[in-house]
């Protein structure tokens, strides 16, 4: 059985070797180590294969014995013995291909949860551009996990900005035989209009249990997207929210639609990302909006 050990040992020689001879001795097997320097101290992370009737207390207890503190053992995944590197340039591919997973796929590279609650000790905030993707867990994130979580952050922030011309608000633009884009306000609903057609449309409607919170719905034809149209229609939807008292919107998508963080980017807005299962929710800061007029 696989479990992942983390305990902080006093930053001095020989404090490692003392704990891999408590684990010879004991007959656990070490098969991955990463070491994290923390000031005067160092944490250090085990992957432990021990007997199947082997217990969290068993592991804390040998991991004491050799001068360990904060120590917490959590049963691993077969996949953590997987080199280090390898497992960062895999997540990298899988975030570059679809951007939305984003929250997901940091989550299991950090063994974290990308819902951060009550019962996590610690939380990391990444930033996207303008998207801020928490991780919650029950261990300390340390300095090194920071950074390079803010360095995968980066390089997806690099990525798509790099598309963002893509995603720019068409304004005025003149899309395909010529025709200009119109957007019409009507009531809570905005639509965008192509050649009299409706080729886009945003609903804004308060929640039941806050009304200063919106859930928008926004919806573009297949024919015209990657247009600008839907960077455009979340910011006019955003600020007709704001106009009708909101302070904050939720849009709610599948967590395969690649779309959303390059929209989230192109309209400049700061929202928050959350992916649970197959559900992905992003929440924007409209208060500060212009309202749309």
């Amino acid at each position: 059985m696989l479990w992942i050990l983390r305990a902080t040992l006093p930053d001095r020689p020989g404090a490692l070797a003392c704990l891999a001879q408590e684990c010879g001795k004991a007959g656990a097997n070490i098969v991955g180590l990463q070491v994290f320097p923390e000031d005067d101290q160092v944490v250090d992370e085990l992957v432990l294969s021990v007997p199947s009737d082997w217990t969290a207390p068993d592991l804390r207890e040998l991991v004491e014995r050799a001068g360990g503190e904060q120590v917490v053992a959590l049963r691993a995944p077969a996949e953590v013995v997987a080199d280090q590197p390898t497992r960062y340039v895999e997540a990298a591919r899988a975030v570059l291909a679809a951007p939305a997973s984003f929250p997901d796929v940091v989550a299991h590279l950090f063994d974290a949860d990308s819902q951060p609650g009550p019962a996590h000790r610690d939380v990391m905030s990444l930033e996207v551009g303008e998207v801020t993707v928490q991780l919650g867990r029950t261990t300390p994130f340390t300095a090194t996990e920071h950074a390079r979580g803010a360095a995968m952050a980066a390089l997806v922030s690099d990525v798509l900005g790099r598309e963002r011309p893509a995603f720019a608000p068409s304004g005025a633009r003149r899309m395909g035989g010529g025709a200009t884009p119109e957007h019409v306000v009507e009531g809570s609903t905005v639509l965008v209009l192509l050649d009299g057609e409706v080729v886009g449309r945003g609903r804004t409607t308060p929640s039941a249990e806050d009304p200063s919170v919106h859930d928008v719905d926004l919806v573009v034809d297949p024919a015209s997207r990657r247009r600008g149209l839907g960077t455009r229609l979340l910011a006019d939807t955003a600020r007709l929210s704001r106009r009708l008292g909101a302070e904050e919107i939720v849009l709610t998508t599948r967590s395969d639609n690649q779309a959303v963080m390059p929209m989230l980017l192109a309209a400049g807005m700061r929202g928050r990302i959350r992916m649970a299962g197959e559900q992905l929710t992003v929440r924007i800061l409209v208060r500060d909006l212009r309202p749309l007029s």
